[in-house]
C-alpha cells in the first residue's frame, strides 16, 4: 500500500500501526461481552442434545427411544430420517459426514439422534435413556493400526518432490532414519459450541452460532432444509475462541437447531456440556512421522525423504488441507537440495479431525525440528549450528527454492536468529547450561533456539477473498460490516484502526456490527491467519470507493482540484480550508453523494496446482525465533520452563499491543500442545481424556517464569498488504518448538550428548522420565 494514502497517522485516536486495546478487553473482564447464551431468548425457546453412541464401529440393529420419548418435557426427538432434505454436512464434495448416525456408526460418540425438550436439563437427561443394539464391527483407532489394515486413506495424499531424493540418499556420507510421534490436541475454547435457531416466514432461518465460517454454516442449514442460500441468514457477534475449532465442526449444531426449529415452529436452542463436546468434535490430527535423512560430516542437509502419516478420523473434512500443509511446513526455514515428502490421511474409527491453529503447519514443523535435532546429535554438535548453516539463503543464493518449487524472497530468518541469540544471550547461557550439568545429578537444565517460517494464504486459491460493507451516516458517524469473525483475537479493533485511518477519524466514530451472511456473502472462514489481510484490504476498498466520491464532491463544490483536497484530523482540508468531517458528510448527502460502499479483495499472485505439486500457494511469510530454557528433575520426570526469548515478525504491525498478546497467547497454547495436553482413547476407542480432570492444558502458573516477547519493528512486508503488516494468529503457535528441542537437550545430558533422546510429543513427565532412563542405561 503506497503510504502517501494516510496523511500524519498519529493525529488521530486510534489510527493504524497504533497500539490500541482489544474494543471488547473490557467487557470480558467484566463479564459484560455478549455470547450466543446471554442472549435474551424468544419466547417459547426449546433446547436439544446429542444422543451418543458407545461403540467405535458398528452397525445399528435396533434404536429405542420410547423412554426418551415419554421423559415428561421432551417435545420431539430427530433421527437421520427427520432430516427433511439431505443428511449431509460433508465439508468436501465427498458426502461421507452424517448429521446423525444412519445405520452405522463409525466412532465412539458420534450422534445418532437429537433430543428437542422444553430445558436443556431435560434434553440432557432424556438423551440417556435410549437402547441401542449394535452388532460389533472391527475398529481402527490409532495412526499404527490404520496403517497395518492397509492404510485406507479419507482423501487423497500430495506428494511434494525437488531433485532425486532417494538416488542423493544413497549416496550420502552420512544417513539416519527415525520415527517420531506428534500428538493432537483439544481446542478447548472457553465457549464450547453452540447454536440457536430461529424460524421466520417463508422457509426463512436466521440462525445465531459461533463459529468462524458464516457461510459454510449458511450452506449447511440450507443444504439441510433444502432451501435456498438466501432463506438462511446465519450471525456471529464473537466467540469465546476458536482455534479453527469452529471453522467446519458447528455445522451439526446449527444444522440440527435449524430443523428442530422448523418442524416445530419454534426457536431451539443447542449447548453441548464440555465433555459431550469434547468427544463428538474433531481436534488437531496427530501425526506419526517417518523420515530418512542424508547429510555430510561438516553437517549440510543433501537429501530428505519423510512421511507424514495422520489419524483423520472417520470422513475426510478437512484433513485434505491440513496434511498437506504439514508437507508445505516440513521444510521450515530450511533447504533441502534433494527432497520427496509425502502425505497419508488415514481413516481411522474416531472422531472427524479438523482445523487447529497451523492447520498442519505445526507438526510438519516438529517432524523437521526433530531431523536438525538427529544431524547435530549425531555430529556431537549443538543444533543450532546445525539450523544456520541449513537456513534458506536470499534469492540470489540458489539455496531459496522450496519443496513445492515456490521462491522465497522474502528470506528474513538468519536476521531474526541473529538478533534473538544476541539479545538473550544465547551462546554464554547454553555454556553455563552444559557446565551446570556436568555437576548436577538430578536437576539439569537445556536451552534451544528454533525458527518459524510461515506461510500466509489459504492454499485453496479461491478461498483468498474477502468482502466488506461501509456505510457512512449524516452525522458523520461510520458502520462497518466484514466477512470475518471475532474470536477474541482483535480483528475487528484492526479493521476498524484500517477505517479510521482511511478517513483520519478517530476510531470511537467506528462501529463494527455483528458479522452477518445477510451483509457480507459468500465469505471464507476467518482462518489460515488471513483475517487482517482480507477483510482489512476489503475494508480500505469500500473506503476508497467512498473517498473518491467525497473528493469529487468536494472539488465540484468548493471548484478546486483534488489535488487540493485530503483528510486530515476529524476534518476535510479542501485548500486552506478545515471542513469537519461531519460537515461534509452532511453536505454531500445534501448534494445526494452514495455515502455507502462495498469493497471486495482478492489476494494476488498465488496459485497451486495440487495435482503437479507445484505453484507459489503462499503471498508471503511470516517469521519468528524462540530460545526456551527448561530444568528437568531426572527423578520424576517433573520440569520448568524458566526463561523464554522470542523475536517475532508481524511486519509493520497495524496494533502492536493485540499482535505481542497474540504472541504470548499462541506461544502458551503451542506449549501446552507439546507438553501437557494429551488425547487417549482406549482400546475400544473411548476418549478418556474428555474432560478438565482428565486433559491439561496450561494453567497461568505453566506460563515462562520469564517472558521476553518483542516484535521485529524494523520488518515490513515487501507485498502489498494492509499497511504493510503481516499475519499472526498461527505463527506463533510454533515458536514453543523450542521448548521441547530444550527438554530435549536436558534429557540429552545425562548421556553426555551422545544420543538423540528422540522425545516424542508431547513431552509429558511420564515421556522425559522415560527418555532419561532409556538414556541413563547408554550413559
Amino acid at each position: 500500500m503506497d503510504k502517501s494514502t494516510f496523511e500524519d497517522p498519529q493525529t488521530i485516536a486510534g489510527p493504524m500501526h497504533s497500539e490500541l486495546r482489544h474494543d471488547s478487553a473490557h467487557k470480558h473482564v467484566a463479564g459484560t461481552a455478549d455470547y450466543i447464551d446471554d442472549m435474551p431468548e424468544p419466547a417459547g425457546t426449546l433446547h436439544g442434545a446429542l444422543g451418543l453412541t458407545d461403540r467405535a464401529h458398528a452397525e445399528i440393529l435396533e434404536m429405542d427411544l420410547s423412554a426418551v420419548a415419554a421423559l415428561p418435557g421432551v417435545v420431539s426427538v430427530l433421527t437421520a430420517k427427520d432430516m427433511p432434505h439431505s443428511n449431509d454436512i460433508s465439508s468436501t464434495h465427498l458426502h461421507d459426514e452424517p448429521v446423525l448416525a444412519d445405520g452405522r456408526v463409525q466412532f465412539h460418540g458420534q450422534p445418532a439422534f437429537a433430543v428437542i425438550a422444553e430445558t436443556r436439563d431435560i434434553a440432557r437427561r432424556a438423551a440417556r435413556l435410549a437402547k441401542i443394539t449394535y452388532r460389533d464391527l472391527p475398529h481402527r483407532i490409532d495412526v499404527a493400526d490404520a496403517m497395518a489394515g492397509g492404510g485406507e486413506l479419507v482423501t487423497p495424499p500430495l506428494t511434494l518432490q525437488r531433485g532425486d531424493a532417494e538416488g542423493e540418499l544413497e549416496r550420502a556420507p552420512r544417513r539416519l532414519r527415525g520415527k517420531m510421534r506428534i500428538g493432537g490436541q483439544e481446542h478447548f475454547y472457553l465457549e464450547g459450541h453452540i447454536a440457536l435457531a430461529i424460524p421466520g416466514e417463508d422457509d426463512d432461518m436466521t440462525v445465531w452460532v459461533s463459529t468462524q465460517h458464516p457461510s459454510e454454516i449458511q450452506h449447511m442449514v440450507a443444504q439441510v432444509l433444502g432451501v435456498p442460500s438466501n432463506a438462511v441468514t446465519v450471525n456471529v457477534r464473537r466467540m469465546g475462541g476458536g482455534f479453527g475449532g469452529k471453522e467446519t465442526q458447528g455445522n451439526q449444531f446449527a444444522a440440527l437447531a435449524a430443523v428442530a426449529a422448523r418442524k416445530l415452529r419454534r426457536a431451539v436452542k443447542f449447548r453441548p456440556d464440555r465433555d459431550d463436546d469434547m468427544m463428538a468434535t474433531g481436534k488437531r490430527h496427530d501425526f506419526l512421522v517417518d523420515y530418512d535423512v542424508g547429510f555430510d560430516d561438516a553437517g549440510n542437509i543433501l537429501a530428505v525423504q519423510a512421511t507424514y502419516a495422520a489419524r483423520c478420523g472417520f470422513s475426510a473434512d478437512l484433513s485434505g488441507p491440513v496434511t498437506d500443509r504439514a508437507l508445505f511446513h516440513a521444510d521450515n526455514a530450511y533447504f533441502y537440495p534433494h527432497v520427496k515428502l509425502t502425505s497419508q490421511p488415514l481413516k481411522t474409527n474416531t472422531v472427524s479431525n479438523t482445523a487447529f491453529r497451523g492447520f498442519g503447519g505445526p507438526q510438519g514443523m516438529v517432524g523437521c525440528e526433530r531431523i536438525i535435532e538427529e544431524v547435530a546429535y549425531a555430529l556431537g554438535r549443538d543444533p543450532l549450528e546445525i539450523r544456520k548453516l541449513n537456513f534458506y539463503g536470499d534469492k540470489d543464493s540458489g539455496r531459496n527454492v522450496t519443496p513445492y518449487h515456490q521462491k522465497i524472497d522474502d528470506n528474513i530468518i538468519p536476521q531474526i536468529v541473529e538478533e534473538l541469540e544476541a539479545s538473550a544471550d544465547y551462546q554464554a547461557r547454553r555454556a553455563a547450561i552444559v557446565e551446570f550439568n556436568r555437576t548436577r545429578r538430578v536437576i539439569r537444565k537445556g536451552i534451544a533456539l528454533t525458527p518459524v517460517k510461515f506461510g500466509i494464504s489459504f492454499t485453496l486459491t479461491h478461498l483468498n477473498q474477502a468482502g466488506a460493507l461501509v456505510h457512512i451516516y449524516t452525522d458523520g458517524s461510520v458502520h462497518l460490516n466484514h466477512g470475518g469473525t471475532e474470536m477474541g483475537q482483535g480483528l475487528n479493533t484492526k479493521v476498524a484502526q484500517v477505517l479510521a485511518d482511511s478517513f483520519q477519524i478517530d476510531i470511537d466514530r467506528v462501529k463494527i456490527t455483528a458479522t452477518t451472511t445477510g451483509k457480507v456473502p459468500n465469505t471464507s472462514a476467518t482462518a489460515a491467519s488471513s483475517g487482517s489481510d482480507l477483510n482489512g484490504m476489503a475494508a480500505f476498498d469500500a473506503a476508497r470507493q467512498i473517498r473518491e466520491r467525497l473528493v469529487a464532491f468536494a472539488a465540484e463544490r468548493w471548484q478546486t482540484t483534488a489535488d487540493n483536497i485530503s483528510f486530515v484530523q476529524n476534518h476535510v482540508k479542501i485548500g486552506e480550508e478545515r471542513v469537519p468531517f461531519a460537515e461534509l458528510i452532511g453536505q454531500a448527502y445534501i448534494a445526494r453523494v452514495q455515502l455507502s460502499a462495498a469493497g471486495f479483495y482478492k489476494t494476488p499472485k498465488i496459485h497451486w496446482d495440487r495435482a503437479a505439486g507445484r505453484g507459489t500457494p503462499f503471498y508471503y511469510f511470516a517469521y519468528g525465533a524462540a530460545v526456551s530454557e527448561v530444568s528437568i528433575d531426572t527423578l520424576t520426570g517433573e520440569y520448568l520452563v524458566d526463561r523464554v526469548d522470542v523475536l517475532h515478525d508481524v511486519g509493520r504491525s497495524l496494533n502492536p499491543a493485540i499482535d505481542i498478546g497474540q504472541v504470548e497467547g499462541g506461544f502458551v497454547q503451542g506449549m501446552g500442545w507439546l507438553t501437557t495436553e494429551e488425547l487417549w482413547w482406549d482400546e475400544k476407542g473411548r476418549l478418556r481424556t474428555h474432560a478438565p480432570s482428565t486433559y491439561k492444558i496450561p494453567l497461568a502458573s505453566d506460563r515462562p517464569k520469564v517472558f521476553n516477547v518483542r516484535l521485529a519493528e524494523w520488518s515490513e512486508n515487501a507485498e502489498k498488504t494492509i499497511g504493510r503488516s503481516k499475519a499472526v494468529g498461527e505463527p506463533p503457535l510454533m515458536l514453543p518448538i523450542s521448548v521441547l528441542e530444550a527438554l530435549s537437550m536436558a534429557v540429552a545430558s545425562v548421556s553426555d550428548y551422545r544420543e538423540c533422546p528422540r522425545l516424542d510429543a508431547p513431552a509429558t513427565p511420564e515421556r522425559v522420565l522415560m527418555a532419561v532412563e532409556r538414556l541413563k542405561q547408554l550413559a
